[in-house]
């Protein structure tokens, strides 16, 4: 029988294309998940994998063993889910971290389904900038965190004892007032059309930010931040008052509350990847059951894409 967390690592490989990142997605070292890959390899008896300078890929045998492996960690999943539920849940406390995106559009569905289930746990939320939650996770303020980083981007250090597991990934946008000429068309903008635009964004050392800006320089977009705001939110309230543009996740523009002009960019490199962050020992049953409510709602569909042109 083939080790689940094997299993895991190839599902990891397949949906990151390569074993870096996928090792940072898991919190392993990319030695450690190649280790675990050779071993389902011996195990199969066959080569799964072809490593070249860009990632991996899956043979057509990993092809093949991924249908399975999904399926076997959905029944797990769903297995662990339904243990916890018989286990009872009668009581204690569930405390998750979030930041603000996951926190409205995310989490809430996820602790409704948790709610009625479990009725008697008390819960309790609290809002961190990332990567506060999972440092709050290692410290033992939080039982599960949301959180999220950039792609691409610097990947950040995880604290000792805790790991990721991807949910979903959003693409970068860009938001204009209504009626900007940017905003016009169906099709994707290329992003060297934002050449001379006045932009509004983070503050210097948000990874969004960097990101951002060398992905415009390498399209031969040079632009200037004319403004500058430590939220989300705040960005795409001064955008829509006319300030200039900017490019936020997905997930915050189609959320504003403040009307908005919005296009998808091209190349639709720049996407943010929100992850749950769990401890490497095991969870309580709360907590355990919330991230397998998570996982089944967002991880077996974990990309957001705009439309092709």
């Amino acid at each position: 029988m083939y080790d689940p967390t094997r299993l895991a690592a190839l599902v990891a490989v397949a949906e990151a294309g390569s074993i870096t990142r996928a090792a940072a997605r898991l919190g392993y070292t990319a030695p450690a998940l190649s280790q675990q890959l050779a071993k389902l390899e011996r195990e199969t008896g066959t080569a799964l994998l072809v490593r070249h300078h860009r990632g991996a890929r899956l043979t057509a045998a990993g092809e093949l063993l991924l249908v399975r492996a999904r399926r076997v960690l959905d029944e797990l999943d769903q297995a662990r889910h339904e243990l916890s539920r018989l286990a009872g849940l009668s009581g204690g406390r569930l405390r998750v971290g979030t930041f603000m995106t996951a926190g409205t559009h995310l989490l809430p569905p996820a602790l409704s389904a948790f709610r009625r289930a479990h009725p008697d746990v008390e819960l309790s939320v609290t809002e961190y900038v990332p990567p506060g939650g999972t440092e709050a996770l290692a410290v033992g303020e939080v039982d599960l965190a949301l959180t999220h980083e950039y792609v691409p981007g610097e990947a950040l250090p995880l604290p000792d004892g805790v790991r990721l597991e991807a949910l979903l990934t959003e693409e970068l946008v860009l938001v204009t007032a209504p009626g900007h000429a940017l905003s016009a068309g169906s099709g994707r903008l290329p992003l060297a059309e934002l050449a001379g635009q006045p932009l509004v964004s983070m503050a210097p050392a948000d990874p969004n930010r960097r990101a951002v800006e060398v992905a415009l320089a390498a399209a031969g977009a040079s632009v200037a931040v004319r403004c500058e705001s430590p939220g989300y939110a705040v960005v795409c309230a001064l955008v829509s008052a006319g300030l200039g543009v900017a490019v936020v996740p997905e997930m915050m523009a189609t959320g504003s509350v403040t009307p908005l002009g919005i296009r998808h960019l091209e190349p639709p490199e720049l996407r943010r990847r929100i992850s749950v962050a769990y401890r490497s020992g095991g969870g309580t049953p709360a907590a355990d059951t919330l991230r397998a409510l998570l996982r089944g709602a967002f991880a077996r569909n974990p990309a957001r894409s705009g439309p092709t042109p």
